[in-house]
């Protein structure tokens, strides 16, 4: 704001503009005249005097004009400037955005809520930034957020009904030093993690929106609050400027009371019928890999609505606010209600409102939090968070409480070993930091993790042209890492191809094609004593042994079936595994039957009948002993068999509550790891069957979400995926606490991916693999490469070739 006695008058600054105007040879806009009158009018009153300048007003031609003034009213008696639009304006963007920019510090509220500019408007204004201290970009087209430039000025940001908006960049609100408020109601944001790591360069944040709550009071009818409007039933304002019954605590009115922030507020976050109803745009998809801004047609091909729907949690959810007496205050918000519970329903959410514990998760994570979904902070939610977050999250991992980098650990050890080396061995050890010989790895690991939460992602590309066929690409269906060689991973395709690949670095080793023989591949396994032969199985039945040595390297060589060994068919094949000799393996299918095959002789030994009372989904060796197998099928049982005891009965039966989907053990066979439909994931004792622990994973309520999952390399961490979602969930397979959550976008709006299968990569701590397929139907596979180690900002300097050396985790 200006400082001293104004140069300029409202009367002064009427009349140049309209000078302006002649000397443009440009008719004076009456509206832009009535913005004057009203300003005038507002400072007889000893209101704020403030000039409204609605762009749906003006047209190209008026804006040159007005420029011409703007530059004055910096010194003027003009004290705020408000700009809003609506869906019917004709300016464009750069002629909306250099206006903006003219006032300078004068500028206030810029609403451009359902605007029209198009992406290029978005960008610029995300890049470059605006002064402002409120900015309503409602039904705007992000996709990832990106605000770079400077908005050193904004104290409110409201992205409500932003339906392509899904995550943010890490330093998205690192140039909003100010930030107050902010609201993303009805987005597409569901990741925790990601988000709280961007909310984090908010210091200032106290009051912030993913969803509304309505007080529903007894019997009535959800209204806004005790004094909102009734005739509006769905407008309801923040915390800050209604009526609520409720004690916000250790609130510093001075900054967070501001008078232009209330006066805002009523209008500026509420909702109504025409954002709701709003058509969706049909625009051209931006698919440029760097997109920020999205207008492809709508956001509902992947419906969050019928997703969440079925959460048992969902939108019947009732929130009891209790009045506490340890928290009223005098001078409080509003008038005091009697001791009355006021129960809330929820509107709008967006998908992480729908995450388990998710208030409790933002509560304990922005400890400056006031106001969290129209509900205030109490100072027993804050209580209640922290313990929820200790016992269900794990901040980093292997336990780490507090975040150190990696050149602090280096540093340490170096002190450590330095003054190791300078003990007598009769000495006790005076520095003490890590006794545990896995300690460093883990600290380095935790560092690492902890350090950023958007991970390396990258598609793993085999295309043809490492093949000398540009015309082709691969669609992989199943894939398994090599258990000896650290750069080799082989996968089987849609159409019968089976692909050893160098994963490292994208290069086709030996290519198998299908001729005629293979369908679907399902079922791989790599020998673990003979690391050049794999075994493949398809849907139709197929067994095959290969012996990559002896196989064509690319697409265009012969392949005259030498180096393979064929088995007896074993009909609907969906899952094979060979045991910890490379002497026997078994398959399964869609059957109750298990087969067992002799490598070494080429046949098979014996079919197993009737193991289950529904089809069998997986078969599982053990890892270390050659005769003991798990299996898992819809009936809902795990078993577990001997073949020493010629599996007639099962040395134990675990059932769970709904059908298995997987199962496998734990890389030193002390656990066994059963998935089932929605989410269900526990870890039993291998030993007996007992449970051991049950992972809190949110089901969806889809019978079809096919969940799996997978140690990483050894036994600390669990990854697990569903079938009807687009996250890959990290636990610890300890105390089944998360870690983290790995989401994968596609590029632009409608091409979601979701999890088919995954893998932990045995060589790399906290790396991965997962087979996504996108939700459009006839849609590719593709593999995906997540490092959690590494940030997906600094990726471009990041070595495709790592180092690598099998895992000795044990756990803890």
């Amino acid at each position: 704001m200006a400082t001293g006695i104004p140069s300029f008058n409202i009367s002064t600054l009427e009349q140049m503009y309209i000078d302006s105007c002649m000397r443009h040879d440009v008719q004076p806009n009456i509206e832009i005249l009535s913005g004057f009158f009203k300003a005038e009018v507002k400072k007889s009153c000893n209101e704020l005097c403030s000039l409204e300048i609605i762009l749906d007003h003006l047209k190209d031609i008026d804006v040159p004009p007005l420029l011409d003034v703007c530059a004055t009213i910096e010194s003027s008696e003009i004290e705020a400037v408000d700009v809003r639009n609506g869906p019917s304006c004709t300016l464009k963007g750069e002629c909306a955005l250099s206006l903006m920019r003219t006032f300078n510090q004068k500028l206030r509220v810029v609403d451009l809520q359902d605007s029209s500019f198009g992406k290029d408007f978005l960008r610029e204004l995300a890049q470059r930034g605006l002064e402002c201290q409120t900015l309503n970009l409602r039904s705007s087209h992000f996709r990832k957020l990106n605000m770079a430039g400077k908005f050193m000025q904004i104290h409110t940001l409201n992205l409500d009904f932003s339906t392509s908006l899904t995550s943010f960049r890490e330093d998205c609100f690192a140039c909003m030093p100010n930030l107050v408020c902010l609201s993303m109601c009805e987005t597409r944001v569901a990741n925790l993690w990601t988000t709280i790591s961007a909310l984090s360069k908010l210091s200032c944040l106290v009051e912030l929106r993913f969803q509304k709550w309505l007080c529903c009071n007894g019997g009535a009818s959800p209204s806004a609050s005790s004094g909102g409007n009734l005739d509006q039933p769905d407008v309801v304002l923040p915390i800050s400027c209604t009526d609520t019954g409720e004690q916000l605590t250790d609130i510093d009115e001075e900054t967070y009371l501001n008078p232009d922030i209330d006066e805002v507020f009523g209008s500026f976050f509420s909702f109504n019928s025409r954002a709701i109803n709003q058509p969706a745009h049909s625009m051209m998809e931006d698919t440029s890999d760097d997109s920020e801004v999205d207008f492809s047609s709508n956001w509902r091909e992947f419906d969050y609505t019928d997703l969440l729907a079925n959460v048992s949690s969902g939108w019947n959810r009732q929130f009891n606010l209790q009045n506490e007496k340890e928290e009223s205050l005098p001078g409080s918000f509003g008038r005091h209600i009697a001791d009355v519970p006021l129960k809330y329903i929820p509107q709008h959410a967006s998908p992480i409102c729908f995450e388990k514990h998710y208030r409790e998760y933002m509560i304990a994570s922005l400890p400056h939090l006031k106001v969290l979904d129209n509900l205030p902070v109490r100072k027993i939610d804050r209580e209640s968070a922290a313990v929820t977050f200790s016992q269900y999250f794990e901040y980093l991992p292997y336990n780490r409480k507090h975040k150190e980098s990696v050149v602090s650990i280096l540093h340490k050890r170096e002190i450590k070993e330095t003054r190791s080396h300078l003990q007598s061995k009769n000495q006790k050890l005076s520095y003490s930091y890590g006794n545990s010989p896995y300690f460093y790895t883990r600290s380095l690991c935790a560092a690492k993790v902890g350090s950023s939460a958007w991970p390396f992602l990258h598609s793993l590309s085999v295309s043809g042209c490492d093949l000398g066929d540009g015309s082709r690409s691969f669609r992989p269906r199943q894939f398994e890492y090599h258990p000896s060689l650290s750069s080799l991973l082989v996968f089987g395709t849609l159409d019968g191809e089976v692909v050893v690949v160098n994963h490292e670095n994208g290069k086709v080793v030996r290519y198998v094609p299908s001729l005629g023989a293979m369908n679907n591949v399902l079922g791989l396994c790599w020998l673990k004593k003979y690391p050049s032969k794999l075994i493949a199985g398809s849907d139709n039945g197929s067994l095959k042994l290969y012996d990559i040595e002896h196989l064509p390297p690319t697409v265009t060589s012969m392949y005259l079936g030498s180096g393979s060994i064929t088995f007896d068919d074993f009909d609907q094949l969906t899952s094979v595994h060979i045991n910890s000799t490379d002497e026997l393996f078994l398959a399964s299918g869609y059957s109750k039957n298990v087969a067992l095959y002799d490598i070494n002789c080429g046949r098979r030994i014996q079919v197993f009948t009737d193991m289950h009372r529904e089809h069998i989904n997986v078969v599982k060796f053990s890892n270390h002993s050659p005769s003991i197998f798990a299996t898992c099928s819809f009936d809902h049982d795990v078993k577990l068999w001997d073949l020493r005891m010629k599996p007639i009965r099962p040395c134990y039966t675990n059932s769970s509550s709904r059908g298995n989907v997987m199962v496998c053990f734990s890389p030193d066979d002390h656990y066994l790891l059963a998935s089932a439909v929605d989410n269900k994931v526990r870890q039993l004792l291998a030993v007996d069957g007992r449970l051991h622990l049950s992972f809190d994973i949110e089901p969806t309520g889809s019978s079809q979400n096919y969940t799996r999952s997978y140690y990483m390399n050894g036994r600390d961490y669990i990854i697990s995926g569903s079938c009807d979602e687009h996250v890959v969930r990290v636990c610890c397979a300890q105390t089944g606490r998360r870690l983290r959550d790995v989401s994968l976008e596609g590029k632009g709006s409608g091409t979601s991916l979701y999890v088919q299968s995954l893998r932990g990569d045995p060589f790399r701590d906290f790396n991965m693999s997962i087979l996504a397929a996108h939700l459009r139907p006839n849609s590719k596979y593709e593999i995906v490469k997540v490092n959690l180690l590494a940030s997906c900002d600094n990726a471009r300097g990041y070595p495709k070739s790592q180092g690598a050396c099998p895992s000795n985790s044990k756990g803890g």
